[in-house]
């Protein structure tokens, strides 16, 4: 797969809220876009506490996101966590959440994005059928015999190869190994 942004919603945003304001009645934070530098997340998060209505507010928590494809952020994550899987949902979009749901962690979730991916198909036995006839040589006689859904079924069964259904006709297909 190759390197690029293939988000098709806008970058992940934090919305980072003042304690000290929030347990006294106040809402106040500020929306961050969170694949900006880390320092400036923080600048603009010590701004945010800066112009608090309670003085002296030093903490914080992210009590909303929106553009992480559905992946949970907790309000206890902290900031390089929102911040460090904004930056990979920036880079791999939607389907980079579905495989870092499948891995839990984005160091193997990237190694199977970068050197495991084998490609998008409409369905996983036209993976099985392409794979087949760009290695093999099937005779005539024999072709229209082979079960091509048997056979892709069997290879993620057997964890030859883990799949990903995005949308109707877009299965992303990735080798175990």
């Amino acid at each position: 797969m190759t390197q690029q942004n293939i988000s098709t919603e806008s970058n992940p945003q934090i919305y980072v809220a003042c304690l000290a304001a929030y347990n006294n009645g106040h809402l106040h934070g500020l929306w961050i876009d969170a694949t900006e530098d880390i320092l400036d997340i923080y600048a603009q998060i010590n701004n945010m506490l800066s112009t608090s209505p309670i003085e002296d507010a030093e903490e914080y928590a992210i009590h909303d996101y929106e553009g992480f494809y559905g992946l949970s952020i907790s309000e206890y994550a902290g900031v390089n966590y929102a911040h460090e899987r904004a930056v990979f949902i920036q880079q791999f979009g939607a389907l980079g959440v579905e495989v870092l749901n499948y891995y839990q962690d984005i160091e193997s979730t990237t190694t199977a994005l970068m050197e495991q991916y084998a490609g998008c198909y409409p369905s996983l036995a036209d993976y099985a059928q392409d794979f087949t006839e760009e290695s093999s040589d099937i005779p005539d006689c024999i072709k229209y015999y082979i079960d091509y859904e048997k056979m892709a079924n069997d290879w993620e069964m057997s964890g030859d190869i883990v799949s990903f259904e995005m949308a109707h006709n877009e299965v992303h297909v990735f080798y175990s190994h």
